[in-house]
Order: C-alpha cells, then sequence, then structure tokens
C-alpha cells in the first residue's frame, strides 16, 4: 500500500489544484472568524458569501496561471515555498486593488474587510506551504525504509551545496539521503541547513566511519588542489566515491541535473592554483596580428587556438593533416566560442609548397609551431620519420618563417629533448638546436618553450588508464619506479603564451612542473577514486620499460641552470649555443643519410649531432660509446 501511494505514483495534478482551492476556502473562512470573534451574525453571513465566490475565484484563476500544483509535492524545496508566497501575495495584492475600485466606483463598502484579506494572506501562504512539507515528510518517513537508500555527504554548504541538496532529493530513480554538509565557515558549523547538520572538514573521516557513505560531492567553488586531496584520500582510505560538480556554464538551463554529477577526475588532484598571466602583455603581442598554428587539431595546438581567440586576433591560421579533428575544432570555435576569425589549412609541415603557399596567402606576423610526432615507442621504431616530420618539419616551416618575415616563432618542446634517452626526444632537441641558431642570423625571434606531460593529451597516460578502469582492468604500468611530471592542457598553454609575449629570442623557456608523480601511485588513485579494489576487483600489472622509455624526467627548471623571469613559474634554460653554419652542415649529411633508410645510420649521426643522446631500453644503445671511452 505504501509502496503504491509513494513510490509508484504521483498525485493528479487537479487534485493538488483541488486541495489548494480547499484550503483557500479554509484559509478565508478562518479569517472571518478572526476578524469576527467567531461570533456569525447575518452581515458576517452576507460578507463572508460575497467574499468566498471572489476571493477563492481569485486563488484559483492565480493558482492556474502560476501553475503552483504542477509540482511533485513530495519533492517540495525552499523555492517552492517562495514561489507559493509570492503568487499568494499577488493575489492578496489583487483583492485589494478590486476591493478599493468596488469601495469607490461601485458601492460605500468594501467588498472584503482589509483586515480579513491581512489575516487570510498569513494563513493562506502557511498552509499552502506547511501541507506541502507536511507531505513532504510523511512521504519520507514512509519511504525510509523502502528498498536501497543511497547516504550522501555534501562537502560545501552554501548555494552550490544546497543546490546539490535539492538536485538529489528530486531524483526519482535513487533515493538519496544527505547525510551531512561539510564546511569550514564558522558562521554555519554547528548548525543545520534544512535540518542536515553542517561539521566542520576536520570531521569528514569521522562521519565516514561512523556511517556508510555511499559518495561524497565537492559542491564549494575554490577548492584548492591540497584540500581536495586531502578529501580524496579520506574518500579513498573508507572507498568512498568522490564526485565533483561541472562548471555552472555547463548547467542545463541553468539548472543542475543528477547526471551532470561527474565521478572527480586525476587531473582535478593534480592541477595547481590558477596561473596569473599578463594579459595586456600578451593582447599587445597578439591583438590584431595574424598567427599560424601549425598543429592545430592536437592537444596542444587546439588549446593554443582556444585562448588565442580571447586576445582578439586578426585571423588565426589553423594548420594540420588531421582532417577530422579539424572539423571539430572549427565547429568548436562556432558554436562555443562564437569566434569566425580563422582560416583552415589541411597539410604538412614538411610539403615546402603547401607550407610556402600558406605564408603567401596569409601573411602571419606568430607562428605556434606545434605539430610534431610525440610517441615515444612509436618514434623508436621508425627513427626516419622522426627525424622527417618533428626536425625537418620544424626547419621547413622556421625558414619560411624567416623567408616571409615573420615577427616570432614559437616552438613547442619537451622535456623529453633534455639529455635524450629516445629519438623522439633526440629529434625535438635537434629541432631546437636549428631554431636557436638560425634565430641568430635572422630578424625573426626564435622562442622554445620546454615543457613535461600534460594530462588527458592524445594517447597520454590517463586517458589510457580510464579506459581500462572502464573495460575492468587490468591496468598497465611499465615500471613501479617510473616518474613524471604533469601539467593540465589549459595550464601549459597559458605558459606559453606568457612566454611567448615575454620572450625577445633566443631564449628557451623552461615551465615549473612542481613535483613528479609516480606513476603507480596514479594509477593506484584512479582505481581507488572509482570505488574498485585493487586484487579484488581490478588488477594492476607491470609491463616492462618500452623502447626509449626513461624511469626519470629531466626539466632543467634549478637555480644552477636556469635563469628567473619575471613570472614565478617560468624559467630560461641555459643551455649550450651552437654555430649555424656547423648545424646547417649538420642538417644537410642527416638529409642525405635519411635518404637510406638505414635506422641505425640516421640514429648514428642524431647522436653525432647530440652528443648527450644515450639510449635506454632500445636496440640503438649498441651505438652509444661508453662515457669514459668518449673522452
Amino acid at each position: 500500500m505504501v509502496d503504491t501511494l509513494f513510490l509508484r505514483k504521483h498525485s493528479p495534478r487537479w487534485v493538488v489544484l483541488l486541495i489548494d482551492t480547499g484550503i483557500s476556502f479554509f484559509s478565508l473562512s478562518l479569517a472571518f472568524l478572526l476578524r469576527f470573534n467567531f461570533k456569525i451574525t447575518e452581515e458576517f453571513s452576507d460578507l463572508w458569501l460575497y467574499a468566498v465566490a471572489f476571493v477563492v475565484g481569485i486563488r484559483l484563476l492565480s493558482f492556474i496561471i502560476s501553475k503552483t500544483y504542477a509540482g511533485i509535492v513530495r519533492y517540495t524545496t525552499g523555492k517552492d515555498a517562495e514561489r507559493i508566497f509570492l503568487v499568494v501575495a499577488g493575489g492578496s495584492a489583487f483583492i485589494a486593488i478590486v476591493n478599493f475600485a468596488f469601495y469607490f466606483y461601485i458601492s460605500d463598502s468594501y467588498l472584503v474587510p482589509f483586515s480579513v484579506i491581512l489575516i487570510d494572506f498569513f494563513i493562506c501562504g502557511f498552509l499552502l506551504t506547511a501541507s506541502r512539507f507536511v507531505v513532504k515528510a510523511v512521504f519520507a518517513r514512509f519511504t525510509e525504509n523502502v528498498g536501497n537508500r543511497t547516504n550522501v555527504i555534501i562537502y560545501g554548504a552554501d548555494h552550490l551545496g544546497i543546490v546539490t541538496k535539492d538536485t538529489l532529493e528530486r531524483d526519482t530513480k535513487i533515493n538519496y539521503r544527505i547525510i551531512a554538509f561539510i564546511d569550514d565557515s564558522t558562521n554555519i558549523v554547528g548548525k543545520k541547513i534544512d535540518g542536515i547538520d553542517v561539521y566542520h572538514s576536520d570531521k569528514l573521516n569521522y562521519l565516514l566511519e561512523l556511517h556508510t557513505i555511499s559518495s561524497v560531492i565537492i559542491a564549494k567553488k575554490n577548492v584548492t588542489k591540497d584540500e581536495k586531496n586531502n578529501i580524496a584520500d579520506i574518500c579513498i582510505h573508507h572507498y568512498v566515491k568522490l564526485l565533483t560538480l561541472p562548471d555552472f556554464g555547463k548547467w542545463i538551463n541553468g539548472e543542475l541535473s543528477v547526471n551532470q554529477i561527474r565521478n572527480i577526475n586525476i587531473s582535478d588532484l593534480l592541477e595547481r592554483d590558477p596561473i596569473q598571466l599578463d594579459k595586456e602583455q600578451i593582447k599587445r603581442e597578439v591583438s590584431e596580428y595574424t598567427i599560424l598554428v601549425t598543429g592545430a587539431a592536437g592537444s596542444i595546438g587546439s588549446e593554443i587556438v582556444r585562448q588565442l581567440t580571447q586576445f582578439e586576433p586578426k585571423l588565426i591560421v589553423l594548420f594540420d593533416q588531421a582532417e577530422s579533428p579539424l572539423y571539430d575544432l572549427e565547429l568548436e570555435l562556432k558554436e562555443k566560442f562564437n569566434f569566425r576569425r580563422y582560416e583552415i589549412v589541411i597539410g604538412d609541415i614538411t610539403n615546402r609548397i603547401r607550407i610556402n603557399r600558406t605564408f603567401e596567402a596569409f601573411k602571419p606576423d606568430m607562428v605556434y609551431h606545434a605539430a610534431a610526432y610525440k610517441h615515444v615507442p612509436m618514434m623508436e621504431n621508425n627513427p626516419i620519420e622522426a627525424v622527417t616530420n618533428n626536425i625537418f618539419g620544424t626547419k621547413m616551416v622556421a625558414d619560411m618563417s624567416v623567408e616571409h618575415g615573420v615577427r616570432k616563432f614559437v616552438m613547442i618542446s619537451t622535456d623529453k629533448a633534455v639529455n635524450p634517452t629516445n629519438v623522439m626526444g633526440a629529434s625535438k632537441r635537434i629541432a631546437e638546436i636549428y631554431c636557436q641558431s638560425l634565430g641568430k642570423n635572422s630578424s625573426t625571434s626564435f622562442i622554445t618553450t620546454r615543457f613535461g606531460n600534460v594530462l588527458g593529451s592524445n594517447g597520454s597516460v590517463i586517458p589510457r588508464f580510464k579506459a581500462q578502469i572502464e573495460a575492468g582492468g587490468p591496468v598497465t604500468v611499465t615500471d613501479a619506479r617510473i616518474t613524471r611530471y604533469f601539467m593540465t592542457i589549459p595550464e601549459a598553454c597559458q605558459l606559453v603564451l606568457e612566454a611567448s609575449a615575454m620572450g625577445k629570442g633566443g631564449e628557451i623557456f623552461v615551465f615549473d612542473m612542481g613535483q613528479s608523480v609516480k606513476i603507480v601511485d596514479l594509477a593506484k588513485k584512479m582505481i581507488r577514486l572509482s570505488g574498485l579494489k585493487i586484487g579484488k576487483d581490478i588488477e594492476l600489472s607491470f609491463t616492462g620499460l618500452r623502447p626509449g622509455e626513461k624511469l626519470y624526467e629531466e626539466l632543467l627548471n634549478n637555480e644552477e641552470n636556469t635563469l628567473p623571469t619575471y613570472h614565478p613559474q617560468i624559467m630560461i634554460g641555459k643551455v649550450r649555443e651552437y654555430n649555424f653554419e656547423e648545424v646547417k652542415a649538420q642538417l644537410h649529411e642527416l638529409a642525405e643519410i635519411k635518404k637510406t633508410h638505414d635506422n641505425y645510420k640516421i640514429v648514428g649521426m642524431m647522436k653525432a649531432m647530440v652528443p648527450e643522446f644515450l639510449s635506454q631500453n632500445s636496440e640503438f644503445e649498441k651505438l652509444d660509446v661508453a662515457p669514459e671511452k668518449k673522452k
């Protein structure tokens, strides 16, 4: 019976409307009785008869117009109560206006005593609101042990926390029960919000031990990385899921949906405090200029494009050979950013004719060169492609930039170019060397930006772990000792823009990547954040280092080999300088060797150009000479 009444059916709207009308009738009658001290006289009877028809009719009309009867009563919230109050107040105001008109234009008496209107306003508003909350409470009482309850703690007791609570309580699929709010504000800790206790954040562990909690939802703005990690560690210890809200701009029609509350991403825990940009300086560099972005469809290139849009460039030329991702980016620029000052060029950076035509047609003032092959094992097995694309492709774009008078050329490099142990890193280092030496002999300013792994980029470890977890495992890590530096894609691109604005030419900018992270710890955290137990729900396995893979990455970001800039997260790397003619001659020799398609000869020449290039876990280790013999 209870199941039928409270879980399976909603009361028809006409029933709610009829009950509201009945409450209005009762309220008006009680108002009259109070006004006349419960003395039923002939004057009372005459007035009451007219007033009922008039006032209840107005109430009924106002309910129909405002549709106060349309909501599901058992999910009534404070907003519903506010709406009812406004409807009742509006109806009472209209009744008062008609009352005045009746007195001045029709009769010398009021249709309804003003004291009755005032009393009725308070009684009617209270009863309509209270009746809904009573039904809600009765529903909660009778359904308390029906079905499975999902216990939730909401981290944040401000507006977002209350919106989250209301959203969960309105959900008809899952029976949520809000156990507590967590907040650090001394103004509300120890108090109740809608009957729910507010606890200090240091009580989270206690609450998780006391109750069986399904998930903790972060519903608070400006939560620091350390705070998020602390919450995550507590939740992981108790095998409780940690959820978060989407950005407000992603809410559907300005309202939060239960389906939008998502699992917290590992990137949310690794991100750092917002980067402070010199936006005016960047705007001076970019505004009303034509910008060419190579590799525009890639993870870094596309984000550079997105961030450039806010600085009002004259034109952005999107150059890439990946057709479908370019199309997706075009749609995003139109629909999300409402930006149309762009041109799309599909082409290969090694195609001289295509590159030259692009420079002739658009005459770019500035180039962001993000096109490159980046996967270490792939390039270790295909050295000729790494050389063709990463070295000679970069050379092609750099040479065209000088030939066509480009003001500034910004190359996106990698930490794998530092003391490279693989073909990919060495190819990027040679590209750095060429750009740096070319800049000494041209009016174009050549700037290199170097950083580590970016979170969520195509083919990177985090999307791979996520896919493996969703597939049920196993989650694979190459080596338990391996560590990496991580940075979010937006963060990396913000620093690229800032470095490009401050660069004068010849610099290799190194970014502060924060603390290195053990990949195995990352994998374990992602598994546990998914509510799974390693060895029970999913397996974690080690596959061995891949060809050319390092255990530890190097960034050159310490006081001995970097110079500070005005930005605390950007430094200038002190690296060896090269003679342009010597570099040019070596590249000519490499080009000739490339024609042989002999991988060993190609890699051997790369090692001659970059003496610190010592292969690891690779077939090319045999080309390396022991350090003492090299001397």
